[in-house]
């Protein structure tokens, strides 16, 4: 077992040396907005959720996550209000050797910065104390592994996603052989961590898109928010803490030296506002299958009730739609569910506004987990008249480390 508590700062390969060593001459919804995933079997709102801030005696302010653990944080953790998502590749011509170099950089940097110390270099070491909840998540996209010559190593499942007919993707928001996930509950926080460790791998990669989102400060033990179709996102989690552990997190056995891994897919999900705002009350609800007031299904109960797919009206029709969102999602094998974890974006380019939502979801296998959901999202989902994928991802979020290791650390010298 990892120790989960990490050392000093100090801890590790400093910054300094790596430099030395040679630096310095060098985020399912496709086609629609995730509101809800119905489930087979037990359908527990969310995971038990530890050192949240809600929960927590501890001011969002001071707030720290461990970065050494068996597993990486920024996937159990309950969802901070604050996310930076960035895609970067390797430079051209770099390979094993800078890889190692960057992951050795990010672990001693992400120790500390989570830690409330900066990185050695950092000019403004007063920007780290305040940790607010950080939390930084490193993976690998497909596109590495061969780069780095580590193919015998690669997980089966990461690889690109299919192409899905509703998608129109912007080059701009798709793959990357590296992502990095910074999160936390101040936006300064984030910042100074993006800052940070994109100063320190300037010469070994280069950026390929970058997506900032943010959700709301969470009111209650869960993971449920609102989107800005004013619809509650997230209902029907896995239980990752227990039952559902094997949908998120490889175990023994599944993918040698990945254990504590899961894979991460990010979707970024156009949302058309003013044709939404046209739509009226029942056209809303009819499409997602959900009651605008609190997100329970149309059929009664609650937000995390299950929804009766079966239930008929008067007149013999399905009250849910068969083409309402939260039938298309719905899970058809017990497999197919995973962990969402979705932000927004709202932002200016010149005198418009971009509006829509950075679906994330983590899972054990996106091949059997999200690409068939997706599918039936593709195919036919009411949703996708107000929302249309221009973005998509995905990446090996690599197993935590030990104190006095690296990221990735028993792949690059294996």
């Amino acid at each position: 077992m990892i120790p989960s508590r990490p050392q000093s700062p100090g801890a590790g390969p400093g910054r300094r040396t790596l430099i030395g060593g040679g630096l310095a001459s060098l985020a399912a919804a496709g086609a629609g907005v995730v509101v809800g995933r119905e489930s087979l079997g037990d359908q527990s709102a969310s995971s038990e959720l530890s050192n949240s801030a809600q929960d927590s005696p501890v001011p969002a302010g001071e707030l720290k996550y461990e970065f050494y653990a068996d597993r990486q944080t920024g996937v159990a953790e309950e969802p901070q209000p604050y996310a930076t998502l960035i895609a970067l590749d390797l430079k051209d011509g770099a390979g094993r050797e800078e890889l190692q170099r960057l992951m050795r950089i990010w672990t001693d940097d992400s120790a500390r910065l989570m830690s409330g110390a900066g990185p050695l270099t950092d000019q403004e070491p007063e920007l780290a104390k305040r940790t607010s909840g950080l939390t930084i998540t490193v993976g690998w996209g497909p596109t590495l592994f061969a780069k780095a010559e580590l193919e015998e190593v690669q997980p089966t499942w990461a690889k690109p996603l299919p192409a899905f007919d509703k998608d129109s993707l912007d080059p701009a928001y798709v793959g990357g052989d590296l992502v990095l996930q910074i999160a936390a509950h101040s936006p300064m926080t984030v910042a100074h961590a993006q800052q940070e460790l994109i100063n320190g791998a300037e010469t070994l990669v280069d950026i390929r898109w970058i997506q900032t989102g943010f959700r709301e400060p969470m009111e209650r033990n869960g993971w449920s928010m609102r989107n800005l179709f004013g619809q509650v996102d997230g209902t029907v989690q896995p239980v990752i803490d227990g039952m559902d552990s094997g949908l998120v997190w490889q175990e023994e056995g599944q993918e040698p030296g990945w254990d504590n891994a899961t894979a991460m897919v990010i979707r970024r999900i156009a949302m058309d506002m003013a044709s939404w705002e046209r739509a009226d009350r029942p056209a809303r609800e009819n499409a997602i299958g959900r009651d605008l007031s609190d997100g329970a299904p149309i059929t009664g109960g609650g937000a995390d009730a299950n929804a009766d797919l079966e239930a008929t009206n008067d007149l013999g029709l399905r009250v849910i739609n068969p083409a309402a969102h939260i039938r298309r999602a719905a899970a058809v094998e017990p497999h197919q569910r995973f962990l969402r974890r979705p932000y927004q974006f709202h932002e200016s380019v010149g005198t418009q506004m971009q509006t829509g939502l950075i679906f994330i979801a983590f899972q054990t296998d996106p091949v059997r987990q999200f690409v068939p959901v997706q599918q039936r999202l593709d195919e036919a989902d009411l949703l996708n008249i107000w929302t249309q994928a221009v973005g998509s991802a995905l990446f090996a979020i690599l197993p935590g480390v030990a104190p006095g290791g690296y990221l990735g650390e028993q792949f690059l010298e294996g």
